[in-house]
């Protein structure tokens, strides 16, 4: 059984998250707004997309900001109590392509164990600083998979089987904000699920709203790759044999 819902984490996107929302609900899946303790005009925008999707549309509201991946874990927790067997992860601030929605869920359809992780293909509009940034994130997602099966560990435009991530997160704490993408992704691989990678669009943001924090979110990022690296050590034997194996 192939059951998907669209996740979108909220915080503090009340302009961009219409026109969003807009995008998704044409592919005829059913969404969940996990509203990440926004702002009380957020919060009221998101009311009022969730009355006028009401068949459509679930609000999760959490009690105050934790960070985008516990909005979307609060998602995923959401989702196996509603039976849901996949979720897509996509950002609220409109900078992937929900038209692209149909194409990431068909993937995941026909592999339904696997993750099916957006590959970013940008526009003139992304940073060129955040654009080389990435690679550094890249190399140590690299070397702590040893493998390249994972061509971009911080797009927020995925699929995930519902039970693994579920299942991963109560054995292990994960990052619960701009960590989040990197550090699941690494987990679940080192648990044998197998990344399939897909080029989507991608522009920098549409409401002119990033809650990077460099300073925050760089030493967060920092440690989360320095935990991962030792945590990689013990599976070397393991992620080898998995590359063998693959031959």
């Amino acid at each position: 059984m192939f059951k998907p819902v669209i996740v979108v984490p909220v915080y503090n996107h009340e302009h961009a998250i219409g026109p969003v929302l807009t995008g998704l609900v044409r592919h005829g899946v059913p969404c969940m707004l996990v509203d990440d303790g926004s702002s009380a005009a957020c919060a009221a925008v998101l009311d009022a997309l969730a009355r006028e999707h009401a068949d459509k549309v679930e609000l999760v509201r959490l009690p105050h900001n934790q960070g985008k991946g516990a909005a979307v874990l609060a998602g995923f927790r959401q989702a196996a109590t509603r039976g849901y067997t996949h979720v897509l992860q996509i950002d609220a601030d409109g900078q992937h392509d929900t038209g692209d929605v149909g194409k990431f869920l068909a993937l995941a359809e026909t592999n339904p164990a696997a993750i099916i992780s957006g590959h970013p293909i940008y526009d003139e509009s992304v940073p060129k600083a955040r654009l080389y940034g990435r690679y550094a994130t890249h190399i140590w997602v690299w070397i702590n998979t040893l493998s390249l099966e994972i061509r971009d560990s911080m797009c927020g435009f995925r699929v995930y089987p519902v039970a693994p991530v579920n299942a991963l997160a109560a054995r292990h704490a994960i990052g619960t904000r701009m960590n989040f993408d990197t550090d699941i992704i690494v987990r679940l691989f080192w648990e044998g699920l197998r990344v399939i990678n897909l080029g989507t669009r991608v522009s920098y943001p549409t409401d002119g709203v990033s809650h990077f924090r460099v300073w925050r979110d760089n030493v967060l990022i920092s440690r989360m790759h320095t935990v991962l690296f030792f945590g990689m050590l013990p599976r070397i034997p393991k992620l080898l044999a998995r590359k063998w194996r693959a031959k």
